[in-house]
């Protein structure tokens, strides 16, 4: 059985863990920072969080990250709740805990009047656009961004 709650500052180590396996290209240094200022609440992004936990005792397996952004891809409203990272353990996935996240994203999206959610990956990510897909998902478009340093 699977649990899902706000983040709490004793879930810090679980979730810099499952945020390092997500964007391995940050260093512990990075994500602990990030951490630290979201719980001192000195953060702008993200908004929540959300973990995802086994209910028989375990720790957490999954998180995900959720902010509100002003336009997305294929979006109407100009409040849209943006999934901005979603991951669950390896071993745990194919369980539900994926929904389970999910469904507790859109209901904090939908008591914030949001009417739209989106999200984003990897365009070669298969199993996160399989993933986005099997809940609802649509594809909007593939988008490369770019950059130049002044």
């Amino acid at each position: 059985m699977t649990g899902v709650r706000p983040a709490e500052r004793k879930d810090a180590e679980a979730w810099l863990r499952m945020r390092r396996a997500l964007w391995p290209e940050g260093s512990e240094r990075e994500h602990r920072k990030e951490i630290e200022q979201f719980f001192a609440g000195l953060s702008r992004e993200p908004l929540a969080v959300l973990v995802a936990f086994d209910s028989r005792g375990g720790g957490g397996i999954g998180f995900a990250e959720l902010f509100i952004r002003p336009c997305a891809e294929g979006c109407q409203t100009d409040r849209v709740a943006y999934l901005e990272g979603w991951f669950v353990e390896e071993d745990e996935r194919r369980r539900g805990v994926g929904r389970a996240l999910l469904g507790a994203a859109e209901a904090w999206a939908r008591a914030r009047g949001c009417t739209e959610f989106a999200s984003d990956s990897q365009p070669a990510n298969a199993v996160s656009a399989s993933a986005h897909r099997a809940l609802g998902f649509d594809e909007v478009g593939t988008l490369v961004c770019y950059r130049k340093q002044l």
